[in-house]
C-alpha cells in the first residue's frame, strides 16, 4: 500500500475528529494551550490504537462489531452534542463547566470518532497489510487536523459567541447521524 493510498485513508478517518474539533472549538473550552494538546494528542492517538486494535482482532470479530457500532458513535456523540447546545442555550453566559478535554467526555469522543479505524483495521487484516506504518500516517494526520479543527473553531465561537457552541452541538449530531445512516443504507 502506497503513501497516497495511506493519506487518503488517514484523511478519511481524520473527517470525523475534525468536525467535532471543530465543534468543541467552538465552545471555547479548549481555548488553552493545554486543553488543545490533549483533545488532539488523544484523537490521534485512538485513531494509531484503533487500526492496529481491528488488525489484532482480525476479521472473526468484524460481524459482531458491525451491528452496533454505528449506534454507540451515534449516542456518544449524541450525548456530547447535547450537552453543548443546552450550555448554548443556557441565558447566564457562562461557560459550561464540562471540559471536553478530560475525562469521560473526552473518552467518549475519542471513542465515537475512531469506531470507523477500528473497521479499516480489519479490513487491512484482511488484506494482509502491516499495520503499524498506515496507523502511524492516521494517528498524525488525525491529531494534526483535529489542532486546526479546535482552532478554526476557537476563532468562530470568539467571532459569534454561544450561537457557535449550539451550532458545534448540533455538528456532533449531525456526524452521529450521518455515521448511523452510512451503516444502515450500505
Amino acid at each position: 500500500m502506497g503513501f497516497a493510498e495511506v493519506l487518503l485513508i488517514a484523511v478519511s478517518m481524520a473527517m470525523d475528529a475534525f468536525a467535532v474539533s471543530l465543534g468543541i472549538g467552538t465552545s471555547r473550552q479548549a481555548n488553552t494551550p493545554r486543553p488543545i494538546f490533549r483533545l488532539s494528542f488523544h484523537f490521534g492517538l485512538f485513531q494509531f490504537l484503533m487500526p492496529i486494535l481491528g488488525w489484532l482482532a482480525g476479521s472473526s470479530i468484524a460481524a459482531l462489531i458491525s451491528n452496533f457500532d454505528h449506534w454507540v458513535a451515534l449516542g456518544l456523540l449524541a450525548f456530547v452534542g447535547g450537552r453543548m447546545i443546552r450550555s448554548g442555550l443556557d441565558s447566564d453566559g457562562a461557560p459550561s463547566p464540562n471540559d471536553p478535554s478530560r475525562g469521560g467526555t473526552l473518552i467518549m469522543l475519542c471513542i465515537a470518532t475512531s469506531i470507523d479505524a477500528f473497521a479499516i483495521g480489519l479490513s487491512l487484516a484482511m488484506l494482509r497489510v502491516n499495520i503499524l506504518y498506515p496507523s502511524v500516517v492516521i494517528g498524525v494526520v488525525t491529531a494534526g487536523l483535529s489542532l486546526t479543527g479546535l482552532l478554526i473553531g476557537h476563532r468562530l465561537g470568539e467571532a459569534f459567541g454561544k450561537r457557535m457552541e449550539v451550532l458545534g452541538g448540533v455538528i456532533l449530531i449531525v456526524i452521529g447521524l450521518r455515521v448511523l445512516i452510512s451503516h444502515l443504507m450500505a
